[in-house]
């Protein structure tokens, strides 16, 4: 992948990542889980990617 990607992937994870924890601050009755776990697999996905993209 060139670099390019790889940025815009670490910036859309990092993006994704802080959605992660404003979600995870609020007290329990105020979290959407549904909300909550497709962030945290858009999250993991594209730590993946990164992770992938660097070996």
């Amino acid at each position: 992948m060139s670099k390019g990607v790889i940025a815009i992937v670490a910036i859309v994870s990092f993006v994704i990542w802080i959605a992660v924890s404003r979600e995870a601050v609020k007290p329990s009755k105020e979290i959407h889980w549904r909300k909550m776990i497709t962030f945290l697999f858009a999250g993991s996905l594209s730590a993946l990617v990164i992770t992938i993209s660097l070996f």
